[in-house]
C-alpha cells in the first residue's frame, strides 16, 4: 500500500512546490483535484518528474454529479469526468473517485421527500456509469464509485448499495472507493466489509470516526489495515480528513507516522 493525501489549505500553492512539500512530509502519492489537473496537465507532469511524487487519483473539480438532480449538470459532469479520466491516465494515475452525489439531499433532514424516486436515482447512476465506464476502458484507468453517509447523500450510503450497482451495470472499469469515516457511520464492521466485499475495492480514503486526522478518534487502524493486506489490497491510500489543532501542519504531519506504522 502506499500512503497519499489529498491537497490541505496549508500545503504550498504552486504545483511543483506543492508535490515536493507533500513528499517531504513523508507521502508517496497525491490524490488531485480534477479541475486543477485539467487545467495543469502539463505542469503536473513537471511536477511528477521533478519531485518523483506520484498522483495516485483525482477527485472531485467536475461540474455534476452522476446521480445529480438536474439533467443538464448530469451531461456537463459526465463530459467533465471523461476529460478528467483522459488526464489522470496521462499522469499515471490510476483513476477518477465518483460519489453519486453529495451534499444534494438527505432523508436525515426536512424536507425529508426526494424530488426523483429511487428508480429515477438508479437509473441516473447506471446511466452515467455506462456513459463513463468505456472511456476509463479505453485509457486503461478506473472510476472509484464513493458511497457517502446518509447525512451527505441518500443514494449510495453502504459498499453493498455500491456493489449492487456495479452488479447491475455489468461495469469492466468501476470499483469502489472505501471510506473508513463513511464505512464507520453505515457499515456494522468496516473490516467485515472489507472481506465481504474484497474484489470490489480499488480505492481507500481514511480519515478518523469525526472526520479528521487518524490517530485523534476511535476507528481501529491497525486492525482495518489488518484487513487490508489479509485481502491484498496494495493500492493507493489517501488521507482526505479534515485537521483540527493547535498548530494544523504540525498535527497532520504527526498523524503520517500514526498511520505508516499500520500499513
Amino acid at each position: 500500500m502506499i500512503l497519499g493525501t489529498q491537497d490541505k489549505d496549508f500545503f504550498p500553492s504552486d504545483l511543483k512546490e506543492k508535490f515536493a512539500f507533500v513528499k517531504e512530509i513523508g507521502f508517496d502519492c497525491f490524490e488531485i483535484d480534477g479541475k486543477v489537473l485539467l487545467e495543469n496537465t502539463e505542469e503536473v507532469k513537471m511536477a511528477i518528474r521533478e519531485t518523483g511524487l506520484a498522483v495516485s487519483s483525482a477527485c472531485g473539480g467536475y461540474r455534476g454529479w452522476i446521480g445529480d438532480f438536474i439533467e443538464e449538470r448530469r451531461q456537463n459532469g459526465i463530459a467533465d469526468l471523461k476529460q478528467i479520466l483522459r488526464a489522470v491516465s496521462e499522469v499515471g494515475g490510476s483513476g477518477v473517485v465518483v460519489p453519486a452525489a453529495w451534499g444534494m439531499f438527505t432523508y436525515r433532514l426536512p424536507p425529508m421527500v426526494s424530488p426523483r424516486s429511487a428508480e429515477g436515482d438508479r437509473a441516473a447512476i447506471l446511466d452515467s456509469l455506462a456513459q463513463l465506464d468505456p472511456v476509463a476502458k479505453e485509457h486503461g484507468v478506473w472510476l472509484y464509485l464513493e458511497p457517502l453517509n446518509r447525512y451527505q447523500d441518500h443514494m449510495l450510503n453502504t459498499i453493498s448499495d455500491a456493489v449492487s450497482v456495479i452488479e447491475e451495470g455489468k461495469f469492466e472499469r468501476v470499483k469502489i472507493t472505501g471510506d473508513f469515516y463513511h464505512m464507520a457511520i453505515e457499515e456494522d464492521d468496516i473490516s467485515e466489509s472489507l472481506k465481504k466485499y474484497a474484489r470490489y475495492y480499488g480505492h481507500i480514503h481514511i480519515a478518523e470516526n469525526h472526520r479528521y486526522q487518524p490517530g485523534t478518534g476511535s476507528i481501529d487502524f491497525e486492525r482495518h489495515f489488518r484487513t487490508l493486506r489479509e485481502i491484498g489490497y496494495d493500492g493507493a491510500v489517501i488521507n482526505e480528513g479534515r485537521v483540527r489543532g493547535e498548530d494544523p501542519l504540525e498535527a497532520y504531519k504527526a498523524s503520517i507516522p500514526y498511520v505508516r506504522q499500520y500499513l
